[in-house]
């Protein structure tokens, strides 16, 4: 490993008179330093992580680019923000979801989709990805999860991968 500058001109006996660097930037040169030669360092990672409720039986379809994939909404109950009351005590209360697209586009990922079960409880392991598509009024666009790994967490035990 190499040494950082700092420590190189306190070993030499030059600078010494420098002020001491703030553990902030301490900490990203040792990051620097401990990474391999060669490699460059990635900026941000894209990882999902779900768990909620299957709102409909997976539907498997044939792109027309001949790719099988097989698509599912997963409903994620979504917690009220912090500090924020409602109107009045007696209305009712509305539940707030988040319906998040999933696509399985591996063989094993598919097999799992399909073997699940409107109302199951899943997990799901991805990456969020925006996808292009034609549509009656011209290109259109959606997110949507990619899963890598789904597994059902109740009603019976592992679902797949």
């Amino acid at each position: 490993m190499r040494t950082s500058r700092s420590e190189t001109a306190t070993s030499t006996g030059e600078g010494a008179s420098r002020p001491p660097r703030s553990p902030r930037r301490r900490a990203h040169e040792v990051a620097a330093d401990e990474a391999t030669p060669g490699t460059a360092s990635v900026p941000g990672r894209n990882e999902v992580v779900l768990s909620g409720r299957l709102g409909a039986e997976a539907e498997e379809r044939e792109l027309p680019s001949g790719d099988r994939i097989a698509t599912l909404r997963v409903v994620v109950p979504r917690e009220p923000p912090p500090g924020r009351r409602r109107a009045a005590a007696d209305e009712p209360r509305r539940a707030t979801v988040d319906t998040i697209d999933v696509v399985c586009w591996t063989a094993a990922t598919r097999r799992s989709a399909l073997r699940l079960r409107a109302g199951d409880v899943v997990e799901v392991e991805g990456a969020l990805r925006r996808r292009f598509f034609g549509g009656p009024v011209g290109r259109q666009s959606r997110y949507e999860v990619e899963a890598v790994m789904l597994r059902r967490a109740s009603g019976g035990g592992l679902a797949g991968t």
